[in-house]
């Protein structure tokens, strides 16, 4: 397994991950890839005593040469971050100043962070192509995931998106409903940042191995008269989540309790950018404002220090203050029913092929899949309500584009992308934010700028 970014403060909680599920999957190799000495060493000495205190016996290794960490991988993990909490910095405050959302992975900061990361990433996907095993997969987990999957997707390569949405998700709902989380299906459904939870039920287990025969079969409750998948395990329990805990589900989600009623819906968190834009603008335009870029550079800084302390043998408790709560559960469980097949269901980004209807079979959504050994496969869902799909379609338009600019290096094609984009959506605004968001990243976008 290759870890691209794998200095990044995540790292200690992939790698605990790892040693948590080792009945499913044993990595026998593992190199963590970055460009910095510093964090190599930081990072990469903490995880190296997470796995050795846990009784890991596999080769670790770390490296700034994607060449030798790509060689040989079965699984390459991505989770980079082009021009780190800085560029982060610029994503999220520029756009506020031209009345629009500042967010690192929506909006136009979203698309900044898209030109910036897409080339990167498909350039790494040809070098693990002609390096790594024949059948490697890419599980990514560097946003915007929806579209640096689509962009992977489009040019065939083999790869998963991965959001840890889901799976936080569905680990409050068992909390509040006072049950094993795991006992929890939940029926996720939209695009990566702009997804709904439309039911949750109690009583059977998911991601855990429990058949593959039957999400071949369609024995998980397909309904015949409408070709869904129809989560099995008892009643819908959001009516009574909504009654019971309105006030939390409100403030974690952002979306005011008689939205989450009207749409009998739980939104993720992301999707109160979008209901509440103006009231989100306003907030972050108040002078003395901290961007999360900010708080998270703090942050880090905290945690590089703490995890120089050789005698540190586990993952510190500020590592939950991160941000990416349970990725490393999300990632493990991924890559071990990729890797042993058992066809467990689990929420992933991949290709739509007719699961949400009103989509192109090629447009990559996020929803539930059954994983086995040749993929993800989408189940059937539901038709989404007018003003949900009105809303994916019209965010789908704009991740094409995005992609679409990304690669072609047009600065016509960032304006169509801003354009389309359900957060800023006017003109003369989107040529404004166009060459503000280029010029600012001259350094990083070598496409637009190939002198």
């Amino acid at each position: 397994m290759a870890v691209v970014g794998g200095g990044s403060t995540y790292t200690p909680e992939l790698v605990d991950g790892l040693c948590d599920l080792e009945d499913r999957i044993v990595v026998d190799d593992l190199v963590l890839l970055d460009p910095s000495a510093l964090r190599r060493e930081v990072v990469g000495g903490l995880s190296e005593r997470i796995l050795r205190a846990r009784g890991w016996g596999g080769t670790f290794s770390t490296t700034a040469d994607p060449d030798a960490a790509l060689e040989g991988a079965d699984f390459v993990v991505v989770q980079l971050r082009i021009g780190g909490q800085a560029a982060r910095h610029v994503d999220e405050t520029l756009p506020v100043g031209y009345g629009c959302l500042g967010q690192e992975t929506v909006g136009a900061g979203g698309l900044a962070k898209a030109l910036r990361t897409v080339p990167v990433v498909l350039d790494l996907a040809e070098e693990m192509a002609a390096r790594a095993n024949p059948g490697a997969w890419l599980v990514d987990f560097t946003n915007p995931v929806g579209i640096v999957t689509q962009a992977l997707l489009d040019e065939g390569h083999r790869a998963v998106g991965l959001c840890n949405v889901a799976i936080w998700a569905q680990r409050r709902i068992g909390h509040y409903l006072g049950v094993d989380p795991d006992d929890v299906a939940i029926e996720h459904v939209g695009l990566n940042h702009l997804t709904w939870i439309r039911s949750a039920r109690v009583g059977r287990k998911l991601g855990r191995g429990d058949g593959a025969g039957e999400g071949a079969g369609g024995g998980r409750g397909c309904a015949a008269d409408a070709g869904f998948a129809e989560p099995s395990g008892g009643d819908d329990r959001l009516s009574d989540l909504f009654e019971r805990f309105g006030p939390e589900l409100e403030l974690e989600s952002g979306v005011p309790i008689d939205v989450l009623r009207l749409q009998h819906a739980l939104p993720s968190y992301y999707v109160h950018y979008y209901y509440g834009h103006d009231a989100e603008v306003a907030q972050q335009s108040v002078p003395g404002h901290r961007s999360r870029a900010d708080v998270v550079a703090e942050l880090e800084t905290k945690l590089l220090e703490e995890y120089r302390d050789p005698a540190l043998v586990s993952k510190p408790a500020a590592l939950s203050y991160r941000g990416g709560a349970y990725y490393s559960l999300a990632a493990v469980r991924l890559m071990a029913s990729l890797h042993a097949g058992t066809g467990d269901v689990q929420v992933v980004d991949m290709r739509n092929d007719g699961a949400i209807p009103g989509l192109p079979d090629d447009a990559v959504v996020e929803t539930t899949a059954v994983v086995d050994a040749s993929g993800a496969h989408p189940l059937p869902q539901r038709p989404m309500p007018s003003e949900m799909l009105g809303l994916v379609q019209h965010a789908k338009a704009y991740e094409q584009l995005a992609v679409k600019a990304a690669c072609t290096g047009s600065r016509d094609d960032v304006v169509r992308a801003l354009f389309a984009n359900p957060l800023v959506g006017q003109y003369p605004l989107a040529a404004e934010l166009a060459d503000e968001i280029l010029a600012v990243n001259r350094e990083h976008l070598p496409r637009f700028f190939p002198s």
